[in-house]
């Protein structure tokens, strides 16, 4: 899909990402196609020969992409992968970015932070002169403080809690977890969907503790009453019958999971063996739940979810047709954040001017200032703008999913 570009305010509101892929012939796209084709295939070899095949000096834009390309969070970090190359292999197509082509350098950290920052180091070595990532929160807690030490100029797409962008050269393009948390409340509650809900959260994980944290103080300006709240943790991921019961037994009539798409796809299998029906709203973890493994998507029927993206949505269509045909699977909301913050990135470059021949700090300077002055009309979010801190001002959406697939609601 050809980018709806890009009007230049002053306004300073949110978070964006860049990367891109090469149009002299790096293997990057090598990287993301693979990815897509197995997730069980890790990325660094082919990183590695991209590193091999430098380009000439001054002579193109070098970013890099950590995220889980392989594991349990591969949908998120596939997704992420291919929605850069997507956009990057566009730009490089109409021109680049000031004239100038744009390689990209996928790596897979296994939604690992030691293995996301080996990745940033691996990336540097390469000569990246900006990041895209981390996919997920731990990993992208740990790789700021080195990208901020290093002033690097990163974005993540996708990457919630609120320390993901705690360096001034990070920023985002996804809602931090608080956001997520309270939007989440607001639209229960405005929307009428149910006066008494449970939630079931992952209490070892900042990203589902920080939605949870938030969803609760907004809920009493909602008028919601928490009848059960309930933890898990990684090591009790298997099992929710306790937390189910308690949600049944104390007639919750919305079950609230700020949790990932895998843990959810168990809770509703589970809840469905003991014919529970309330109804289920997550966030933006529990994209791809649609596509886990010898998953009964029939369970899913019903289950909303708060996401700025929709395959169905009239502005996502060609992207939709485009992604298809190159990776042979639909997009989910990671893969339209990582290509809206390619061209966020784009858009930054070019109201700054910079060129590749600039050190990687230079750039990040001038991009910093740069993510405040511009807007674009994304697939996530239109008039989406920046501020200083990093966060995204979009309006939040929810989806429901029908027939197996998501409906703007």
């Amino acid at each position: 899909m050809k980018k709806r570009l890009l009007s230049l305010s002053l306004a300073a509101l949110m978070a964006a990402s860049m990367t891109a892929c090469g149009g002299s012939s790096s293997s990057s796209s090598e990287t993301t196609a693979a990815a897509a084709e197995a997730a069980t295939e890790a990325a660094g070899d082919d990183s590695a020969e991209a590193a091999e095949e430098p380009a000439a000096e001054g002579g193109a834009f070098k970013i890099g992409v950590i995220g889980p390309l392989t594991g349990a969070a591969a949908a998120y970090g596939v997704g992420v992968a291919n929605g850069a190359d997507l956009a990057v292999k566009e730009i490089n197509a109409a021109g680049g970015i000031n004239g100038y082509q744009v390689e990209l350098n996928s790596q897979d950290d296994e939604h690992d932070p030691e293995k996301s920052v080996n990745a940033y180091n691996t990336l540097k070595d390469w000569g990246a002169q900006m990041i895209v990532g981390s996919v997920t929160s731990k990993p992208c807690i740990a790789v700021v403080a080195e990208t901020s030490a290093d002033n690097m100029f990163q974005i993540t797409p996708s990457g919630s809690a609120v320390e993901c962008i705690s360096g001034d050269n990070a920023f985002r393009v996804c809602f931090s977890d608080p956001s997520q948390g309270k939007a989440s409340a607001q639209y229960i509650g405005e929307n009428g969907l149910a006066t008494k809900v449970g939630i079931i959260y992952d209490s070892s994980t900042e990203y589902s503790s920080g939605i949870r944290e938030a969803f609760v103080t907004e809920a009493a300006n909602q008028g919601l009453e928490i009848v059960a709240d309930e933890a898990f943790t990684a090591d009790s991921a298997t099992d929710f019958s306790v937390q189910l019961d308690k949600m049944n037994e104390a007639g919750a009539e919305l079950v609230f999971l700020p949790i990932y798409y895998q843990e959810a796809s168990i809770i509703l299998k589970q809840a469905s063996d003991k014919e529970f029906a309330p109804i289920f709203f997550g966030v933006d973890g529990m994209d791809g739940i649609l596509t886990v493994d010898n998953f009964d998507t029939s369970l899913a029927e019903g289950v909303m979810l708060l996401t700025p993206f929709s395959t169905t949505e009239e502005g996502s269509l060609q992207f939709t047709e485009d992604y298809v045909a190159a990776y042979g699977e639909e997009p989910n909301q990671f893969a339209a954040d990582s290509y809206d913050a390619i061209y966020a990135i784009k858009a930054a470059a070019e109201q700054a001017g910079v060129t590749p021949d600039m050190s990687y700090s230079d750039i990040c300077d001038a991009l910093k200032v740069a993510m405040t002055e511009i807007s674009i009309d994304g697939l996530t979010g239109d008039n989406m703008t920046w501020d200083a801190s990093g966060e995204t001002g979009k309006a939040p959406k929810a989806v429901k999913i029908v027939d197996g697939v998501y409906e703007m609601q």
